[in-house]
C-alpha cells in the first residue's frame, strides 16, 4: 500500500461523503443525524480551506480517509486554537494512516503560527482517545450527556495538545496564504512517518 497524503479539492467531496456516510448513520461519533448533501460539503469545504487545512489520504488514487481543522472558537482571542476532525474508510483502520494524516495536518497548523489543538470525543472512544494520546494529546474535560443520538444520551471529552507555545506569537496565517513550499515541506512529512 502506498499512502498519499494531499489538499482535498472539491472534486474530492463525493468520495469523503463515501467515507462520512457510515459514521453518520451508524455511529455515535459524529452528532449529526442526516448525511449532508453534495452540495453541503462543498460549501464546508470551501469555507475551511480558505483559513485551515483539508488533507485526504490516498491509496492508488482511491481516496481513503480526510482530516480537516476547523475554528476552536469564534471570538478573536481563540485565534490560535484550531479543533481538529478526522474520519477514515472503515477498511483502513489500524494501518497509521491516521497518523500521516494527523503529522501533515499539525506541521501546517505549526506553519500557520497555530498554538493549541483541540479534539471533541464521544466518549468512550478508546481508539481515538489512545490515537490523540499517541499525538501527546491530554484530557482536559468532560460533559455529561451532552449528546442524544441512536436513542442514547452520550457524553463528550476534550482533549488538548500545544504546539509551540510562545510568550510572544506571531500573527496567524490563513492557510490560503502558506507558501507553496511551506505545504510541500509539510506535505512531506507523511513520507518519514
Amino acid at each position: 500500500m502506498s499512502i498519499k497524503i494531499r489538499i482535498a479539492q472539491i472534486e474530492d467531496v463525493e468520495d469523503i461523503l463515501r467515507i462520512y456516510a457510515p459514521y453518520v448513520l451508524n455511529t455515535n461519533i459524529t452528532f449529526e443525524y442526516n448525511v449532508p448533501t453534495l452540495d453541503e460539503m462543498k460549501a464546508r469545504m470551501q469555507k475551511t480551506l480558505e483559513t485551515y487545512p483539508y488533507l485526504v489520504a490516498l491509496d492508488d488514487e482511491r481516496i481513503i480517509g480526510y482530516a480537516y481543522a476547523s475554528p476552536f472558537h469564534s471570538r478573536a482571542a481563540y485565534q490560535w486554537g484550531s479543533e481538529l476532525s478526522i474520519y477514515l474508510d472503515q477498511h483502513y483502520h489500524g494501518q497509521s494512516i491516521g497518523k500521516k494524516l494527523y503529522s501533515v495536518l499539525l506541521a501546517l497548523l505549526k506553519c500557520m503560527n497555530v498554538q493549541n489543538v483541540y479534539a471533541c470525543i464521544t466518549h468512550p472512544n478508546e481508539k481515538s482517545e489512545k490515537f490523540h494520546a499517541f499525538f501527546d494529546f491530554q484530557m482536559v474535560g468532560c460533559f455529561h450527556r451532552a449528546g442524544y443520538k441512536m436513542g442514547n444520551w452520550h457524553d463528550v471529552i476534550w482533549m488538548e495538545k500545544a504546539i509551540d507555545h510562545q510568550q510572544h506569537v506571531e500573527a496567524l496565517i490563513p492557510f490560503s496564504q502558506l507558501t507553496h513550499e511551506q505545504i510541500e515541506s509539510c506535505l512531506a512529512l507523511c513520507y518519514d512517518k
